[in-house]
């Protein structure tokens, strides 16, 4: 049953109709529902069924999660930092440096391109589903789904505050307060410019910040997403007139002697899990050039 999700009908679900039954009881989509039907992954009582079949009390509804699937993307040896995994998603700490996901600039060599290599040794049939993304210079945790229920699941509670993202940076200066909420609407500017602004034409953007300890140089902050826009961080804390070491796109272009890329580690993940509910709770260490960085600026 590993790979199925099993149901029994209780009394007061007496009576619908599958489709409704999977849809209003069981928050799966509409999109899921139809896809399991039109391959008769889906049965009660162990026979396929359509979906206007009406239940029963005790009815065992079963819905296969396991399809057949494949992406243009080429599966490549690469070294992944596996944080935890089951049968419905894996948690990796990326690497600085690597891109997610294969673009025009970086077809292969990406985090993706590892993962189906990684899913193909272990004989699993995943593709690449991202829950959570970060920038190429960005470190940290991302989820990813093994198949389009718990991609479904997690995405639509990705908004909501069982759902907590929470980043270490280091900044210029020292910040006034020590605590605090950002609450700025973040902008694109427009044109081919990837550059974001604070600007009242913007979305709400939302940032809860703790100074966790400060230096002569800067400040070591954990910050956690309320809101999930592009560069968020970076925009709200260079609005501050606090940006994050070496990002030379928002702060100071001559941090190269400090850090390589900007100071950002996503390094905590709380959220629900698709299947059971149960909360989990995972945590990574400071990279080491960010732990260097920050023996630099104690001087």
């Amino acid at each position: 049953m590993e790979n199925k999700l099993v149901f029994k009908v209780e009394k007061h679900q007496d009576g619908k109709k599958l489709r409704e039954y999977l849809k209003l009881e069981k928050s799966l989509s509409s999109r899921l529902i139809k896809g399991a039907a039109m391959g008769k992954r889906i049965t009660v009582n162990g026979n396929v069924v359509k979906l206007n079949y009406v239940v029963k009390e005790n009815d065992e509804v079963a819905f296969d999660l396991v399809k057949e699937e494949s992406q243009n993307i080429e599966p490549e040896k690469i070294d992944i930092k596996v944080v935890y995994e089951d049968k419905d998603l894996i948690v990796v700490n990326k690497q600085p440096g690597i891109v997610v996901h294969p673009t025009k600039s970086y077809p292969t060599g990406t985090l993706a391109n590892g993962l189906l290599y990684y899913f193909k040794e272990k004989g699993e049939n995943c593709i690449v589903r991202l829950v959570s993304r970060l920038d190429m210079d960005t470190s940290g945790l991302i989820i990813i789904a093994k198949n389009q229920f718990s991609h479904m699941a997690l995405a639509r509670e990705m908004s909501k505050e069982s759902f907590e993202k929470s980043y270490l940076a280091v900044v210029h200066g020292n910040l006034t307060e020590k605590e605090g909420t950002i609450n700025l609407p973040i902008y694109r500017t427009g044109g081919d410019s990837i550059k974001r602004i604070v600007d009242e034409r913007g979305q709400e953007s939302i940032t809860h910040f703790k100074v966790v300890e400060s230096f002569n140089g800067g400040d070591l902050v954990k910050l956690t997403l309320e809101t999930g826009r592009t560069h968020q961080i970076r925009v709200h804390l260079t609005h501050l007139g606090h940006p994050l070491y070496g990002d030379s796109l928002y702060g100071i272009d001559d941090d190269k002697e400090y850090i390589e890329r900007q100071a950002l580690h996503a390094y905590r993940l709380k959220f629900p899990h698709p299947r059971t509910g149960e909360n989990i709770e995972l945590e990574t260490s400071i990279p080491e050039d960010m732990e260097k960085l920050i023996e630099k600026i104690k001087r």
